[in-house]
């Protein structure tokens, strides 16, 4: 079923869910349609579809299931071309363990990368590399709760390649092989998994978990184990578990890409066919969570926590979604989180907001049968029962008297917009999106009636949804029992947190005090009056082998235009002019550092942040100024459509900007308390001591500190902001996607070309002293946790050309492959090492080259002292053929996807504008490039980017031993 985009439905109900327990990641031309100002319609002539009416499967979707009970989804769609994406879906995850088989869901996950019936040993990902499928980054599995998910994505136009993947995924579904060397190997990977996940987040977890789920399996089966359980995984024990739950019948195979429908049903039939029923399996039974009668309330607390947040959960069954009613009262809940959720937004710009930020969502909470409502908020220390009675009186006022229409008419052109998008982009779909909703299908039964039938269907109920309907909501949302409140704060001196009764009472004292009813004041001005007088497009040219037409304007300022078919509701821009924060002087830094965002907070024009906001309701736009140390300009995009509004937006930027001291002092009432407490926290003590050694102690390096930020004035960052955008005529602006230039071309010349300019030229000016020279050792101690991390940088000067930064970044796709096959496959001393490369032109032509890992603190040597070893190895020898033919392929199979992305142009044609450097370098020459790349070059490269005299390592290790 189609998710709008931002839908709040897509929220989690608490962070640390999301990112400790909700899953395992294994690693972790056509010429352009014409701008149409009208909607499209997807309307049926047949009329309206009945309530009763059941929702359909989407008629391009073909499911089946085979005799042994695998079900099966098969969908063709061609983006990316000549690709399809692959999922093995088991309906089996860690709630199915038993006391004595803790984690084996998730080592199991693992132990299929690692020999298997038709591929031995790390023999699989070695294949997968060498047709340019990515270890980590493509290649990929997670394990939930309830279900573990293999990702498999496979170029499809090479025939054996198609018939190997499906192999695969046969070899993960029945050919296991649990070889004891290779299970002994990969507790190392899973342990360092597991330690790499504990931090604050979960010690807190582990606090409240058992309390929102008491006397159920959710509280005690968290997926990825305990350290004494992955230490003693077996291969006997792994064999059970894989022998009792990897079933036919609890098995779905996805199928969605660029690929004939019928070959591929032959390959799921030939492969999965012949998987027999164990008929003496356990019943996979599902884990329930019980009800409460009286309040679930669990109060959680660390050191190392940098935020105070609170969550009312209301325990709600999932529902069932089956007719047009059932579609209708989900249309419904959305319209209400909308307007909820706006009305929490508009609070928190308020000085004295009771909470910092505050969502609403109805959605997955761990068990499977469970979607809750859920009330969250980060509120200031000390601040937990204002923050909860805060929630409650928005929820309970609009129970009691309900939202406005004008409420529900902006909720109801924003979603119905969403969903427009979705149909005019229904044939250029990732496969990746369409492979998710089958998944959903299999393991919750959502709906996929397709977005032909789902927009149909928009447009008939939307209409109908009355105020009723949606007020309605809350009474039945918000429940006198199955609630759930969990607190999470720092624990430090003078910070009490209230008791559980206290947080029983704030819910009382809601339901006994009396609640106003929300007004508002939407003004009906144009953004705006008067208009500008246009100016002048005077120069016009075709930049040859590229696509891209450039205009010079009357004001001096330069216009690059790509028209692409990629997508049809899609046009991004950007803008940029030489300056940035290299202009402010150090007394002025961080106001002028956080100008943008100041700025940002004051709407525009005539328009607060809010009104603007309202103003822009049903509109596919996104704006953002930014300044960076070398340039200032904006990051944007829109629907045709709204393109016209989008330029609007930026004539307003340059001419408009809004200083709201209010909205300011609320931002800053909502940074505080994280800023005060960063120094807590192992991770941000660790990234502010690089930081700092790397600028030499530049003052404009300092980290961010109560102290540091106490120096933003507002009215210096809106007079930075000005001085920066004052100026048109040094900015480029560049537009890549659906555009229409003969509707582009007035636009420009009245919102662009009108633009004032004085002909200043200015350059980036080069600050501070730049990164150390030599070797540059430190070390940090900082948190309780037994972990360590690792950063290796090797720094130095470049020339900045297409040739340098190739040949860097091939490097670095060597020394991944390396240090992945020596750090974690050969010494499993890590989970998953990264590699980070870049070459940056300004303030300073110069390199740098990232090595990362986290480990036992007792590891940190031998696995530095192993990555010097690879670095050496590069040096000396150099990388094999098999290597070089591994990234070769790598890199023509994404950029063959690349090429097909309008962020891929966006991005390299303004890099390459700003370096000077010819356009039409992005297409062949580039590929000429990847072509003639040779282990000699990279040898090479290693010996002159590696640099073991010029390079800095930063060790973070724990407090005490």
């Amino acid at each position: 079923m189609h998710r709008p985009k931002h839908s709040p439905e897509s929220r989690n109900s608490i962070t640390a869910v999301r990112l400790a327990v909700a899953a395992l990641t294994f690693l972790t031309a056509v010429p352009a349609p014409a701008q149409n100002s009208s909607a499209p319609s997807a309307s049926s002539s047949a009329g309206p579809i009945p309530l009763a009416s059941i929702l359909p499967v989407d008629p391009r979707l073909r499911i089946g299931t085979l005799p042994n009970g695998l079900r099966y989804y098969i969908r063709v769609n061609q983006q990316p071309a000549k690709r399809a994406e692959l999922r093995l879906v088991v309906n089996a995850g860690s709630v199915l363990e038993s006391d004595s088989q803790l984690g084996l869901a998730h080592f199991l996950e693992h132990t299929a990368f690692n020999g298997t019936t038709h591929f031995a040993g790390n023999d699989l990902v070695r294949y997968l590399q060498s047709i340019g499928v990515r270890f980590g980054a493509d290649l990929n599995a997670y394990t939930a709760f309830d279900e573990t998910v293999y990702i498999l994505p496979v170029p499809t136009d090479t025939a054996s390649i198609v018939e190997s993947a499906f192999t695969i995924l046969e070899d993960w579904a029945h050919g296991q092989i649990f070889d004891s060397a290779e299970v002994v190997a990969e507790r190392g990977v899973v342990h360092e998994e597991w330690r790499g996940r504990n931090g604050a987040g979960n010690r807190m977890l582990a606090q409240w978990l058992p309390i929102a789920f008491q006397n159920s399996l959710y509280a005690k089966r968290l997926p990825i184990g305990t350290e004494a359980s992955i230490m003693s995984a077996t291969p006997a024990r792994l064999r059970q578990f894989y022998r009792d739950w990897y079933r036919p019948e609890l098995m779905a195979v996805i199928a969605v890409g660029d690929f004939d429908p019928a070959a591929i049903e032959a390959q799921i039939t030939r492969h999965f066919s012949g998987i027999p029923r164990n008929t003496s399996a356990p019943r996979r039974e599902s884990a329930r969570v019980p009800d409460n009668a009286e309040p679930l309330i669990a109060i959680a607390r660390d050191k190392e926590a940098v935020a105070t947040n609170v969550s009312l959960i209301f325990k709600l069954p999932r529902p069932s979604t089956v007719s047009v009613a059932d579609y209708r009262r989900d249309l419904a809940g959305q319209l209400y989180l909308q307007m909820l959720n706006a009305r929490l937004g508009e609070i928190t710009q308020r000085p004295d907001a009771p909470f910092l930020t505050a969502s609403a969502a109805r959605n997955g909470f761990l068990a499977r049968d469970l979607k809750p409502f859920s009330l969250d908020a980060q509120v200031k220390e000390g601040g937990v029962e204002a923050g909860i009675e805060a929630l409650l009186i928005e929820a309970r006022r609009v129970d009691k008297m309900g939202f406005l229409q004008s409420e529900l008419d902006r909720a109801r052109t924003s979603l119905l917009r969403a969903y427009e998008h979705a149909y005019i982009e229904r044939d250029k779909t990732l496969s990746s999106s369409l492979a998710g909703e089958y998944i959903r299908n299999y393991l919750e039964a959502e709906p996929v009636p397709g977005i032909e039938y789902e927009y149909r269907l928009a447009q008939q109920l939307l209409p109908t949804i009355a105020l009723a309907d949606v007020n309605g909501l809350a009474a039945s949302w918000i429940t006198d029992t199955n609630r759930v409140v969990v607190v999470q704060a720092p624990d430090k001196p003078g910070s009490p947190l209230p008791a559980a009764k206290d947080i029983a009472a704030a819910f009382a004292r809601v339901e006994r005090g009396s609640i106003a009813a929300y007004s508002e004041s939407v003004s009906d001005d144009a953004l705006i009056d008067p208009m500008p007088t246009a100016g002048k497009i005077v120069g016009a040219r075709t930049i040859a082998g590229a696509g891209v037409t450039e205009w010079k304007l009357s004001n001096g300022a330069r216009v690059l235009i790509k028209p692409t078919d990629f997508k049809a509701d899609e046009i991004l821009m950007t803008a940029y002019s030489p300056g940035g924060l290299s202009q402010a002087s150090n007394s002025d830094f961080m106001s002028a550092a956080l100008a943008s965002q100041v700025v940002s907070l004051g709407g525009l024009g005539k328009f607060n942040r809010v009104e603007l906001g309202k103003k822009m309701a049903g509109k596919a736009i996104s704006l953002g100024a930014s300044i960076t140390e070398t340039t200032e300009g904006f990051n944007g995009g829109a629907s045709p459509r709204d393109l016209e509004t989008l330029l609007q937006l930026m004539y307003l930027n340059f001419t408009a900007p809004r200083l709201d001291t209010g909205a300011f002092s609320a931002f800053r009432n909502r940074a505080m308390p994280s800023i005060a407490n960063r120094g807590s926290s192992p991770d941000e003590v660790f990234k502010d001591t690089i930081q700092v050694t790397m600028a030499q102690h530049d003052p404009r390096a300092r980290p961010i500190t109560p102290a540091t930020f106490a120096e933003v004035d507002p009215q210096r960052s809106l007079s930075f902001f000005r001085s920066r955008f004052g100026d048109a005529g040094d900015f480029t602006f560049v537009f890549v996607g659906n555009v229409d230039t003969t509707a582009l071309r007035p636009l420009v010349e009245r919102y662009l070309a009108s633009l004032s300019s004085t002909g200043r030229v200015e350059s980036v000016k080069v600050t501070g002293r730049g990164p150390p020279s030599g070797v540059t050792q430190r070390t940090v101690r900082k948190g309780i946790e037994s972990k360590a991390g690792t950063l290796i940088a090797f720094l130095g000067p470049c020339t900045y050309s297409p040739q340098t930064r190739f040949e860097i970044r091939a490097l670095a796709d060597v020394l991944q492959l390396k240090l992945v096959d020596e750090l974690r496959e050969k010494l499993g001393g890590t989970y998953s090492p990264s590699v980070r490369a870049s070459c940056s032109r300004v303030p300073r032509a110069e390199y740098a080259i990232q090595v990362e890992f986290g480990s036992s603190p007792e590891s940190v040597e031998t696995l530095s002292k192993a990555t010097l070893a690879v670095v050496d190895a590069l040096k000396t020898i150099g990388p094999s053929l098999a290597d070089v033919e591994k990234v070769k392929e790598q890199q023509i199979r994404e950029r063959q996807t690349n090429l097909r992305q309008n962020a891929y142009w966006l991005g390299n044609i303004s890099g390459r504008d700003q370096a000077g450097e010819d356009l039409a370098g992005l297409l062949a020459p580039y590929d000429e490039m990847v072509r003639m790349l040779t282990a000699a070059q990279i040898k090479a490269a290693a010996i002159r980017y590696l640099n073991t005299s010029n390079y800095a390592r930063f060790v973070l290790l724990p407090e005490t031993k």
